[in-house]
């Protein structure tokens, strides 16, 4: 735990050595898993979107030192350890949002989905049992950067959107479930099937639509049920005072994530995070057609179809 004397700057992001505590099936495409150790007493609270890093075990190596040495924990130095490795000895990374954290009892919540048994998290989840060892990197409470890694910030806006695939799953549903009584937000969620649709603890002035595509591409159903909520929805008081241009990202080689540093004044706050295409053309179209400030909404692409996570 942390203590009075503990005066050393501390970095934002640091490695948690964690056991596995329990595994869930929450429905046919979502995991939970939730992780334990001593020193998730200090694992940031703030919760939300927050992004961690997953470090997969490496078959027959398990972790380096990268990961315990002192030092590491003390300036966040683990990333550039992490690279100076072989390339056979670096463990695969993956970047999750937490689901929940309850720092009195050291246990942090993350929600996986699980595609088939191709990439290294979902061949890991498919396996977890109670017990098993892995490295988290998340946010540590004693730092002053803390909330790094959070990109929701709805400032006074009074209407809220957020939409995504099942990758924005855990993250929307975190933050729906965190808002105040009285918040009026609408989210629109595109998952794998019918039966992945969750329960979540909403106040009375949030809705949810559920968007199973079957075996439809990805962002089939999302696409065409956020243009017409916005077309339904948005007012005159959202739309910016001028039109901003719009730089062009190639998201085949670059990574779309466009997020404002500053709060938004206007009457509506939009966070769409998930497949990385899907994400560009919904931002073409808020910022261009609808003619939103660009500080009044959030871009993610969470992943790229065929594309492995970039580290």
């Amino acid at each position: 735990m942390l203590t009075s004397t503990d005066v050393r700057p501390r970095p934002s992001y640091r490695p948690y050595r964690v056991l596995v505590r329990s595994v869930v099936r929450l429905s046919p495409s979502f995991v939970r898993v939730t992780f334990t150790g001593a020193d998730l007493a200090d694992f940031g609270t703030e919760g939300l979107d927050q992004r961690v890093k997953v470090l997969l075990p490496l078959p027959g190596i398990g972790y380096g030192d990268f990961v315990d040495d002192p030092e590491v924990l003390a300036t966040g130095a683990w990333y550039t350890r992490w690279r100076a490795l072989p390339a056979q000895q670096q463990n695969p990374i993956r970047t999750y949002t937490i689901r929940a954290v309850r720092p009195h009892l050291s246990e942090v919540d993350v929600d996986f989905v699980t595609h088939g048994d191709t990439g290294p998290a979902t061949a890991w989840v498919r396996r977890a049992q109670v017990g098993d060892q892995i490295v988290l990197v998340g946010p540590d409470a004693g730092s002053p950067d803390s909330r790094v890694g959070i990109e929701f910030n709805p400032g006074s806006a009074t209407t809220l959107l957020l939409a995504g695939d099942e990758t924005a799953v855990p993250a929307v549903s975190a933050i729906l479930e965190s808002l105040p009584e009285g918040t009026v937000a609408h989210a629109i969620l595109e998952i794998p099937r019918a039966e992945d649709c969750l329960q979540l603890r909403l106040g009375s002035g949030i809705t949810v639509d559920w968007l199973p595509r079957g075996a439809a591409p990805a962002g089939s159903r999302l696409d065409p049920a956020v243009r017409g909520w916005l077309a339904e929805h948005l007012s005159a008081g959202a739309r910016a005072v001028a039109i901003e241009e719009l730089s062009d990202i190639d998201v085949d080689s670059a990574l779309l994530w466009e997020t404002p540093s500053e709060a938004p004044t206007g009457s509506l706050y939009a966070w769409l995070a998930g497949e990385a295409a899907v994400i560009k053309s919904l931002r073409r179209f808020l910022v261009r057609d609808c003619e939103l400030d660009r500080r009044q909404v959030a871009f993610m692409g969470y992943w790229r179809e065929g594309k492995s996570e970039l580290s």
